[in-house]
């Protein structure tokens, strides 16, 4: 009855802007939502498994909008050049929202106007059409026409999309908004009118509270226990007060919710159990006024203790540390204040003298006691019979209209069957008389401070904050949900966590117990007109009144329907925590709900709660292990490259070779569940068979999307470093700062020893770079000098492959330098890459006698193709360029200038820089001479350099200016072509690298 949390009503709030949608059954037809008891996972759209999700437009409807899109702009551009001449009347643009100061809804409201007044005009000669029509699920939110002259075959496309159900919605329902003139004048009339329209709103407010305090009020002490037998009325003294306080406290400003209501915290009632059982226990049964005394102080310290936790996490804005603590625990512990209930109601209604065991004794008493059995089976039937009601009948005030109807049914049957009231209560029935004179503050009486016994108090301090921690809990649930039931959109929750601070704190000084704000009877209270905070004042009065009345009402409240109540919220919050999760919630998690709920069936409730961290902290390492990949991909050395500009031949050579530089990149937080993926998967890379298909010298470790590191990770780190070096080969770190997480704990476990003198030690097998470029980049390096090694290992012309003129002095090298499988790719990658000119070869002696620039670009441009080009293109071609000498740190151009020209680097290095923002310029690309730059730029005529280029040591390169260019163009076409054609098979090999690195394709 009591819905402290957020349920199905929230599915029937909808955005002024989105059409409004509501749960369909098996027949199209709108399903009625009722407001649910409790249900938290109900709020998130009563997920069901059978008609999984939908994504918001599929490729195809996205892909037809595209080309509508396109040949709308085609037949425009067509159909205004045809019709330009035509046209007499001027054509205003579409409006857009970039175009124009003006919001959305001032666009709709002029568009709206503008359609009015276009309806009184008589009609055009001209047609004006729509924008054309495309899938629904695709149609943008906001459709805005445009008067814009068309053909006919896009005015009947128009017609079909005017027909739209969104379009409908924005052009029959905009809001005209009319001047009405608002009287500023104070009536009295109004300040009676509005108390007195919020009097149905109260009415229901009082009963809801009635119900609970009856139901709730009446169990704050174990009443099974012969020294709190008789609290019952007191229990529903203490709720009153607290339910009173709460109420002014948040209707007198304390939250932002005018009309939310506050209450007495049900789920604390096991914990003030256990307070007073601990009580009991430590002093002895014989000390009946001292243990009254002791549980008194203490449900009002635990009061204060629970306000001040709360107040201080307000205070210092902490609502969203709340958010961190597992959902699924809070779940399992909701159904375990469930199953207590369901005990506790079986115990109330069964009149049973002791507390419920599951002891073979006990459960003779429950079931083969017959007079037993048939008192809280009724009451369980009663429960029953309302949820029965409630799956047919979807009306919130189904709950309050039942328990109001069942005490009157209760005496009516008494009636006909001429029952003596007296003689059923006696039979247990109903509640036995209270004392005619007892006070409606009769609770404050058992306050005795020279009697409490504060080791006692003391002694039931973890069950104190057992309670507190559990009662923070529901605030950051209650208070989201209940702004997204009433359309609210400044929810504070740190201002509602000092309102409940402050309305706990001060229930604790008047000696009552926990409260807090109660999703469902708020939002029935709101509905019902009672969104003022003079409503909420004026139901605190009415409660007020109720508790005066005094507790004489409870001597004639039928036990059963108490017992109804308690197991209606009881069966309520095990459908939450098991039902209603069965499908929402990963099995371990499901897992975990059970055994909390068994747990503080069994044990206790603070055992419950301690087993359920536990196995969530369990379950957490193993979901993590299993299910985080801590290899995010892997690449070689031929995929992913630097972003180097290299000789053509030099780049052909590491395709080849560049297999033998592997990339892993890492992700998330290496920890001891994920690290041993990436070992396990470094350990198949060094395997004797994956070896002999592939043999690695470079194993690098991309650390950047890494989080963190901790004490088991860095230790495998250790073990993989090991394991490397046994292969010969280089452990290379990347992406990971000098003073990160991640570096302070590779050097903790000894992995990366920050030592500056040993920084550039080329015998070390570990290497740390800023960036995964530099690192790639060094690896190429070292593949490149084993290229120079070969050359100078051999000493006489490199064999051609099929070439049957190899002497035995050169087989005798080659079978010495292939004694691995890593140096018998890299001779195998150079067979293939140089040509029969090697460097002793005649070709390469003419080459010799050339001078600058030609043999520059013979260097440059003679390995970019298959044909043979004569030298004297490369020496007619080298008449155009211009030779120009630069310093360090000088720069060629600036991003953004005109691209007027084309170099090719001589010697020296070039860096390609561009601008991200805030000042800083990041290197694009390391340019290395017999490279040509500049060359899109000059033949594609772009009008500006998207990138700056400066030289980073001394350097001589040689330009190609756009005037040179334009000479050669018409004074030798065929030379102009072929050096275009030779320029572009360059650019295309380093486009493709840079687009590996810059995504990473495989």
């Amino acid at each position: 009855m009591d819905a402290r949390h957020p349920g199905d009503m929230e599915q029937h709030e909808t955005s002024p802007l989105v059409e409004t949608t509501s749960p369909k059954d098996g027949t199209s037809r709108t399903t009625p939502q009722d407001l649910p008891s409790r249900s938290y996972f109900s709020s998130h759209g009563n997920y069901d498994p059978q008609t999984g999700t939908r994504y918001s437009a599929s490729i195809e409807s996205i892909r037809a909008h595209s080309v509508a899109l396109g040949d709308l702009q085609m037949s425009d551009d067509t159909t205004s050049r045809l019709d330009e001449s035509r046209l007499s009347i001027s054509r205003s643009p579409p409006i857009t929202v970039e175009s124009t100061g003006s919001s959305n809804l001032s666009l709709l409201l002029d568009q709206h106007n503008a359609q009015l007044n276009h309806r009184q005009q008589p009609p055009s000669q001209h047609r004006i059409k729509k924008t054309p029509t495309f899938d629904e699920e695709s149609s943008p939110l906001l459709q805005v026409e445009t008067a814009r002259t068309t053909s006919t075959r896009y005015h009947s496309i128009d017609s079909s999309y005017s027909t739209t159900p969104h379009h409908h919605h924005q052009q029959d329902h905009i809001p005209v908004i009319k001047g009405k003139k608002l009287s500023s004048s104070f009536s009295w009339l109004d300040c009676i009118r509005q108390p007195i329209s919020y009097i149905p709103a109260v009415i229901l407010g009082l009963l809801l509270n009635l119900l609970d305090a009856i139901s709730y009020g009446m169990i704050t002490f174990p009443l099974n226990n012969p020294i709190f037998a008789s609290f019952g009325p007191d229990g529903i003294s203490m709720f009153f007060v607290s339910c009173i306080i709460a109420q002014l406290v948040y209707s007198c400003g304390g939250s932002i919710f005018a009309g939310g209501n506050g209450s007495m915290m049900i789920e604390v009632v096991p914990f003030l159990h256990i307070i007073a059982e601990q009580i009991v226990d430590y002093i002895g049964d014989t000390h009946k006024q001292e243990i009254i005394a002791s549980t008194m102080v203490a449900f009002a310290l635990s009061s204060i203790m629970t306000g001040l936790a709360f107040f201080l996490l307000g205070a210092f804005k902490l609502g969203s540390l709340i958010g961190f603590f597992p959902r699924h625990i809070l779940v399992g512990t909701i159904g375990g204040v469930g199953w207590f209930l369901i005990a506790t109601g079986i115990e109330v209604s069964g009149r049973l003298e002791e507390n419920l065991t599951y002891t073979i004794p006990m459960m003779q008493k429950i079931f083969l006691d017959t007079h037993t059995l048939v008192l809280w089976a009724t009451a369980f039937g009663a429960a029953v019979l309302l949820r029965t009601m409630q799956q047919r009948i979807s009306n919130p005030l189904l709950v309050p209209a039942f328990f109001m109807v069942l005490p009157i049914v209760f005496y009516l049957v008494l009636a006909i069957a001429g029952l003596n009231v007296n003689d059923v209560r006696d039979q247990g029935w109903i509640f036995p008389l209270v004392e005619s004179d007892l006070p409606f503050w009769h609770f404050y009486t058992n306050f005795d401070f020279a009697m409490v016994n504060w080791r006692a108090v003391a002694h039931t301090i973890p069950a104190m904050l057992a309670l507190t921690f559990f009662g923070l809990l529901h605030v950051p649930i209650n208070v989201p949900a209940l702004g997204v039931s009433t359309n609210n959109d400044d929810v504070n929750v740190n201002r509602e966590l000092i309102a409940h601070g402050m309305s706990n704190a001060i229930s604790g000084l008047f000696g009552s117990i926990q409260n807090y704000l109660v999703y469902t009877n708020s939002l029935l209270f709101i509905r019902t007109g009672g969104d003022s905070r003079v409503a909420g004042i004026m139901l605190a009065g009415a409660t007020a009144a109720l508790w005066m009345v005094g507790p004489w009402i409870v001597g004639y409240i039928p036990v059963m329907v108490v017992g109804a109540l308690i197991f209606h919220l009881g069966l309520d919050l095990l459908k939450e925590a098991l039902f209603d999760t069965w499908h929402c919630v990963h099995y371990f998690e499901y897992l975990t709900i059970c055994v909390i709920i068994f747990v503080m069936a069994v044990w206790g409730f603070v055992e419950g709660i301690l087993v359920g961290i536990v196995m969530a902290c369990i379950f957490f390492v193993v979901q993590n292990a299993q299910l985080s990949d801590a290899i995010r991909s892997t690449h070689t050395g031929a995929e992913l490259r630097s972003t180097v500009r290299r000789l053509y031949r030099q780049q052909k050579f590491l395709k080849y070779v560049g297999s033998q530089i592997q990339v892993v990149k890492l992700q998330g937080y290496l920890f001891f569940g994920t690290i041993n993926q990436v070992e396990r998967a470094i350990r198949d890379m060094l395997d004797q068979r994956a070896w002999d298909r592939n043999p690695i010298r470079f194993l690098v470790l991309d650390l950047q999307l890494v989080q963190g590191i901790d004490f088991s990770a860095a230790e495998a780190f250790v073990r993989i470093r090991r394991l490397l070096k046994a292969r010969d080969v280089y452990m290379v770190l990347c992406n990971i700062g000098r003073d990160s997480d991640q570096a302070k704990a590779l050097m903790k476990a000894g992995v990366w020893v920050d030592d500056e003198d040993h920084e550039d030690d080329t015998n070390s097998d570990l290497k740390c770079f800023e960036s995964l470029n530099d690192a790639l980049e060094w690896c190429e390096n070292i593949l490149l000098e084993a290229c120079t090694t070969y050359l100078a290992a051999k000493g006489a012309p490199l064999p051609i492959k099929d070439s049957a003129t190899q002497n035995s002095d050169d087989t005798h090298i080659d079978m010495v330098y292939e004694a691995s499988p890593r140096r018998r790719m890299v001779s195998h990658a150079l067979r293939e890459i140089l040509p029969a000119d090697a460097p002793t070869s005649p070709a390469h002696n003419t080459h010799a006698n050339l001078t600058q620039p030609t043999l520059l670009m013979i260097q440059a441009l003679s390995e970019l193709t298959h044909q043979d080009v004569p030298f004297e293109f490369y020496h007619k071609l080298g008449t155009y360029f211009k030779k120009e000498t630069l310093a360090g740190g000088e720069a060629i151009w600036h991003e953004g200038d005109p691209s007027d020209c084309l170099i090719v680097v001589e010697n020296g290095t070039l860096r390609s820089l561009m601008h991200v923002g805030n000042g800083e310029n990041r290197v694009v690309e390391t340019i290395l001479a017999g490279t040509v730059v500049g060359e899109l730029g000059l033949f594609t005529s772009s009008q500006r350099r998207t990138r700056s280029v400066y030289a980073e040591r001394n350097s001589v390169i040689w330009k190609l200016t756009r005037e040179s260019f334009e000479r050669m163009l018409s004074t030798d076409p065929a030379l102009a072509n072929q050096f275009i054609m030779l320029s572009l098979h360059f650019s295309s090999e380093r486009l493709d690298i840079m687009t590996r690195f810059a995504f990473q394709l495989h």
